[in-house]
């Protein structure tokens, strides 16, 4: 046990524990009830979506998800034990899991209505946890992906 204390201690001292995170906006031409019911519509993120290839699973608080992106470095991924964590009609997606201290992510889209039919879209994701500097999570990579995304549901919601 006492192996394990020191294990932990030198991991948070190397700067493992450092949070990450990644934010971006987009404002979008569309009424904030069309953008959160896309957004939810994980069926058809295939249609439109480059980043969040596949999405499977019940858009309710609680609900497992299988959740495959990929990245602009080609790199596809299969996103480990995420859930719904919170469901806020027309405000907030937020979607995650781990284990708090070790690592956990949390991935959020928050809505805010703007002027006529304008929808400010925050699309943000917070990492922590001792071991999130050895996952391959590249804040350049990541960011470009989510800015793609943002502008492909512009272009998608827009063009309807």
């Amino acid at each position: 046990m006492r192996i394990i204390a020191v294990l932990l201690s030198v991991l948070s001292i190397v700067g493992c524990s450092n949070p990450l995170s990644i934010r971006t906006q987009i404002d979008i031409e569309a009424p904030v009830e069309q953008v959160f019911s896309t957004l939810l519509d994980f069926e058809n993120y295939p249609d439109w979506n480059p980043y969040h290839k596949s999405v499977v699973g019940k858009p309710q608080v609680g609900a497992a998800l299988e959740v495959t992106i990929q990245r602009p470095d080609g790199q596809i991924v299969e996103v480990p034990a995420v859930h719904i964590m919170r469901l806020r009609e027309n405000t907030e997606i937020a979607w995650g899991g781990g284990i708090k201290g070790v690592f956990y992510g949390e991935h959020v889209f928050e809505l805010q209505k703007l002027n006529g039919n304008m929808t400010r879209l925050k699309h943000n994701e917070a990492f922590e946890g001792i071991f999130i500097g050895f996952a391959d999570l590249p804040t350049d990579v990541l960011t470009q992906g989510y800015e793609e995304m943002n502008e492909a549901l512009k272009k998608y919601l827009e063009g309807k």
